[in-house]
């Protein structure tokens, strides 16, 4: 994997991290020079990342931080700055399993949590990293869901909650944008690593298919007839972060293989 150190003397703030895209997300800005704290609500997995990547020689701290809690976000504020002294980068990557059931049959309250995490934690997040986002001249990534280019059924809540984070993520970029810092998102479609993997295979079990014959099938619909991977959406992220996006804000990419176009 080649190494750009586009994210060199910088300071990165992960939210949602687990295992999936967070944990290569964290690996990969480690690796291209970022800084790291690493956030979540299961502190265990958080401090043997944080352990693996300091042992490795980068710099990483782990903070338990539930992003509907305001004390938990002011916590989580308070130990970034006194292990870093400056933020650079906070990427959202809070993530909800959808409820997967049509909108007559999913709960407000579920509907209401669904939206509490995506977008109002996320703003919570924004809003109390703002002062030192100010000072830095940093960037904000969003890290949405392609659920934002369909309507198919029973994603209607998980929809309901990323459209409201796309919303917010645009208007905060007109907020912000005067304190110079940038706003963006990210949103990936099916992604491709052991969390679907183990995923397709328990749909084989469940419909007596092979996991190999659900990813043809789901890969079928995009352009380049496969899934993007941990890696492709980390590097999308990673680029939205950096200096190269420089005069970027506002905006949302795609990462999907061609699956959707916008």
């Amino acid at each position: 994997m080649i190494m750009t150190r586009m994210l060199a003397n910088k300071v990165v703030v992960i939210s949602g991290v687990g295992p999936g895209l967070g944990t290569t997300l964290a690996n990969r800005c480690a690796r291209d020079g970022a800084d790291l704290v690493l956030a979540a609500r299961t502190v265990e997995r958080l401090e043997e990342l944080a352990k693996q990547l300091n042992d490795a020689g980068h710099k990483a701290l782990a903070v338990r931080a539930d992003i509907t809690d305001d004390d938990e976000v002011a916590y989580l504020v308070e130990s970034t700055t006194a292990a870093f002294g400056k933020v650079d980068v906070l990427i959202n990557n809070a993530f909800r399993v959808p409820s997967m059931k049509p909108l007559a049959g999913t709960s407000f309250q579920h509907i209401r949590d669904a939206i509490e995490l995506s977008a109002l934690g996320a703003l919570r997040l924004i809003q109390a990293f703002t002062p030192a986002l100010e000072e830095s001249k940093g960037a904000v990534v969003n890290v949405n869901s392609m659920v934002l280019r369909h309507s198919q059924a029973k994603y209607g809540a998980y929809k309901m909650a990323k459209s409201a984070l796309l919303s917010m993520s645009q208007s905060l970029a007109t907020e912000l944008g005067e304190k110079g810092i940038r706003v963006n998102s990210v949103a990936p479609g099916y992604i491709w690593g052991e969390t679907l993997q183990a995923y397709f295979e328990h749909q084989a079990g469940k419909y007596g298919t092979t996991s190999d014959q659900i990813y043809q099938a789901t890969a079928a619909n995009s352009d380049l007839k496969r899934l993007p991977t941990e890696d492709e959406v980390a590097s999308a992220i990673m680029f939205m972060a950096s200096d190269l996006s420089s005069g970027i804000s506002g905006q949302t990419l795609d990462v999907n293989c061609g699956e959707y176009h916008n």
